[in-house]
């Protein structure tokens, strides 16, 4: 069995390497949406509110595309060199993602 197929039949996913970087991105956008709910709650001015949530959106977008990155350089690369099937199915998941990404 190919590398690109251990990977994939073992369930290893691109990220793999940065998955503690990301856990930690994670922790701090928690951080932030507790903020913002703390915020809401005390009556914290609109724009300041507003302000935070364009922050939360920007973090959260870094991840999406990290992680997509991920995927691309990964996940895709391996099918794609698999070929067949496995490369279209890849290929048409990034696509749909990216478009879910966009909306």
């Amino acid at each position: 069995m190919t590398d690109a197929a251990t990977a994939v039949d073992h369930g290893h996913h691109g990220y793999i390497t940065d998955k503690d970087k990301y856990l930690n991105r994670m922790k701090r956008i928690e951080g932030q949406a507790r903020g913002i709910h703390k915020m809401v709650e005390d009556e914290k001015y609109c724009i300041d509110i507003l302000t935070q949530i364009s922050a939360l959106t920007s973090a959260l977008e870094a991840v999406a595309v990290g992680l997509l990155d991920d995927h691309l350089r990964h996940c895709v690369v391996d099918a794609a060199r698999l070929g067949g099937a496995e490369a279209d199915a890849k290929i048409t998941e990034a696509t749909q993602a990216i478009a879910r990404l966009v909306r």
